[in-house]
């Protein structure tokens, strides 16, 4: 004979134990880099000239569109993917998914609240990651607030371990491809620019110093030299002062920079400020020195820097050489 004995009403309820095994927090781990750092590693590599402003050319397009997509794949991956197929990239590869604590499947917006939730984790200095250490049910804060648990199932059909290879070695190019075009359309522009002003303000005084000097017994030699530092533009204009120099007489003109500043410069254009000092004259008590305040403006023509304006902004002051 058998007995049936009933329990006591008040007898506590046994917890019931979930059909697939909880998974292990290594596996957690696994899961979330395969999900996350390949895209984390193309915006890195695109951040800092996204930040930059579209002042840097059609390039920040180019870089704003491919951090934008590598962006919108890991929230599509982490989020839109589970509620339709079950799976994130790396739940897959690691024989993980994320279900109610019931092992009913969690829907988009839970599965996105709990995305939003593992700020939770990040903001308490990464203890709500490392909290499955301790938690019995191996459950993240996000998990304590969602009531999801990552539990441990059949992996799907498909080689993962190929598909993840194919997409983390997609992810490579991509990042590498923006390095590429970071060090061409930016980094190698901004090295170009460094060069042209550094140019400029070693060459800059010097052309205008060859320009404004001629000796006496070298005028003529002199003043041809000094059109071809000039642009067709301003070579006119400096023909017309030659000519009326020729008209005084042979004699000597000295000029040097004394101090110069680049106010601004570019692939192929710079202007200058510079303080000038000289000395006109042949014999000892005739010379009459000279200061004098210009801004010059140049063109870069093929590899060499040329004159396209020089304007007068201190008028140049003469002393006798007794004074």
């Amino acid at each position: 004979m058998t007995a049936v004995v009933d329990a006591p009403p008040d007898a506590p309820a046994a917890e019931t134990t979930p059909a697939e095994p909880l998974a292990r927090w290594h596996v957690r781990a696994a899961a979330l880099a395969v999900d996350v750092l390949p895209g984390l590693a193309v915006v890195a590599t695109t951040a800092p000239w996204v930040l930059a402003g579209p002042g840097i050319g059609w390039s920040w397009w180019v870089l704003t569109a491919v951090a934008a997509v590598a962006l919108l794949a890991v929230i599509v991956n982490r989020v839109l993917l589970p509620s339709l197929i079950g799976w994130t990239l790396g739940r897959a590869l690691c024989g993980i998914r994320v279900l109610r604590r019931d092992g009913g499947e969690a829907a988009l917006g839970r599965l996105l609240l709990r995305e939003l939730a593992h700020v939770l984790d990040t903001v308490a200095l990464f203890v709500g990651w490392l909290w499955p250490l301790w938690d019995r049910r191996n459950r993240t804060f996000a998990d304590l607030l969602l009531r999801t648990e990552a539990r441990v199932v059949a992996r799907p059909d498909r080689d993962m371990r190929r598909f993840t290879a194919k997409v983390l070695i997609g992810a490579v190019v991509v990042a590498v491809a923006a390095v590429g075009v970071t060090y061409l359309a930016v980094y190698r522009k901004e090295q170009g620019l460094d060069r042209a002003r550094a140019q400029i303000a070693e060459q800059g005084p010097r052309i205008v110093e060859q320009m404004l000097s001629y000796g006496a017994e070298t005028m003529d030699e002199d003043l041809n030299r000094a059109q071809t530092l000039t642009t067709e533009a301003y070579r006119p204009q400096l023909v017309a002062q030659q000519e009326a120099a020729r008209k005084g007489g042979a004699t000597t003109n000295e000029y040097w920079a004394v101090s110069s500043a680049v106010l601004s410069s570019s692939m192929d254009e710079a202007a200058m400020l510079l303080a000038m000092q000289g000395q006109r004259g042949t014999k000892a008590e005739d010379l009459k020195f000279i200061t004098a305040t210009v801004r010059v403006d140049f063109d870069k023509i093929g590899d060499n820097w040329r004159v396209d304006n020089l304007t007068v902004l201190k008028a140049p002051l003469m002393q006798g050489a007794g004074q």
